[in-house]
């Protein structure tokens, strides 16, 4: 199976991270061979990737905003739950991790990701089936940052077991009657914070898997904000604790 990255931010991190096989690169004819995309060149020079130069309507016909360059990759190369553990043990840190429960929104997943890289996250693991998985949309939806993380795809209840057994807190977003408010919630160690859909929130078996259920509070009128904007919050606040 092949699949085609585009975009000149996520084409740059795809390469420079190596974890794909990668099979040719597509330029659009005339475009301006300077900045990242002279970066990018020499990363296709120095792994002997083949460099096409084609007609801009070729790459545009990929969809979303290829900007005149397109990459033909393996698809993308998830790890299991013990790789992210271990990723964090050799920093000699505790682990933070994210959970996302069958989110359907290519863009919330890739806004998501995103911040999981920023903020320092060791691993982020979603559901094997029922779910966006990390396609092309959410690479580019990332700006590929995904490329960067360790993403497990697997039975989420099972996983939250491991990480129970592994004396990791898990930590459920959710606004609702049993929540507490976020910043009353121990952030600092070994973290797992769970993120639920769009629609619906976490699924009832994850929820009750969950150490406790946090909230962020909002003084506004709107009622709640969507996955990938609280999910972000509540990951930036708690790589500012740790």
């Amino acid at each position: 199976m092949r699949e085609w990255i585009t975009g000149r931010n996520p084409v740059f991190e795809t390469l420079s991270v190596h974890r794909r096989q990668c099979f040719r690169l597509m330029l659009a004819t005339g475009i301006d061979e300077k900045g990242v995309i002279a970066e990018i060149l020499t990363f296709a020079r120095g792994m002997k990737i083949p460099v096409e130069r084609v007609n801009r309507q070729k790459i545009d016909s990929l969809g979303g905003n290829p900007q005149g360059i397109a990459l033909e990759t393996s698809p993308y190369p998830y790890v299991d739950l013990r790789a992210i553990l271990k990723a964090a043990e050799k920093k000699g840190e505790p682990p933070f991790i994210l959970i996302l429960d069958t989110l359907q929104d290519p863009q919330n997943l890739g806004t998501l990701l995103r911040s999981a890289e920023a903020f320092g996250v060791h691993g982020v693991i979603i559901p094997a089936h029922s779910a966006a998985g990390v396609t092309p949309a959410v690479v580019h939806a990332s700006s590929g940052a995904c490329e960067h993380l360790l993403i497990a795809a697997t039975n989420l209840a099972q996983a939250i077991s491991e990480l129970k057994q592994a004396n990791i807190w898990v930590i459920g977003l959710d606004a609702g009657l049993d929540a507490v408010d976020i910043a009353d919630v121990w952030l600092d160690g070994s973290l797992a914070l769970v993120v639920g859909s769009e629609a619906e929130g976490m699924r009832p078996l994850v929820r009750r898997s969950c150490d406790t259920i946090a909230r962020l509070p909002m003084t506004g009128h709107i009622e709640s904000l969507n996955a990938a904007v609280s999910g972000s919050i509540a990951l930036y606040l708690a790589s500012r604790k740790r």
